[in-house]
Formats: C-alpha cells, structure tokens, sequence
C-alpha cells in the first residue's frame, strides 16, 4: 500500500475502482483492467494518459486479495524483478499462513 499512497489522486480513484472490481469479480477481471502474468501472480493496470502505474496481486480463496508491490511502468514488458518480488512475497505470506 506504500506505492498507492504515492500514487496521484486520479491513479488511487482508478487503483479503488479497479480493486473493486476484483473484489466483487475474482479472478474473471481481465484486460484491460487486469492480466496474468505467471505462477499465481497477476497486476492491476492503473493508466492515466500517458502514465502507467501497476500493482501485483494475488488471490487466496477466490476473492480475496493479497496486493504485493507496486511500479510505474516504463517498459513495454513487466519487469523480472516486479514479478519476482510478487512471488517471494507471495511465498512468505502462505508460509505465514500455514504457521497460524
């Protein structure tokens, strides 16, 4: 959530928005507001005129959200590094859960 807060006011209402959707959705939202990306990892596509901003995700049972960490987008492809981040967040938290 440290990245949102850093987003514009229009980038949050857009991010809110989005999240929404997911929320009342799951996983079914996609393009343009969402995509896949690998190994249970997908990214919310916040773009405001010529910004573009992303935040990764993932789901636990259906529609719940775990958001990971956040870009600006400069790149025509999602960094490696964003997606690995993701990743080893992910693994963290289902390790954390399996021990509670």
């Amino acid at each position: 959530m440290d990245f949102v807060r850093t987003m514009s006011a229009k980038e949050k209402a857009k991010f809110l928005q989005i999240a929404n959707l997911l929320r009342e959705n799951g996983p079914e939202v996609r393009m343009p507001y969402s995509r896949y990306l690998e190994d249970g990892i997908s990214e919310v596509r916040v773009i405001i005129g010529n910004d573009s901003s992303r935040v990764l995700y993932f789901f636990l049972e259906g529609k719940r959200i775990v958001f990971t960490n956040g870009f600006v987008k400069k790149t025509q492809k999602t960094p490696r590094r964003e997606i690995e981040t993701a990743i080893r967040y992910r693994a963290d938290y289902m390790k954390k859960e399996k021990a509670t």
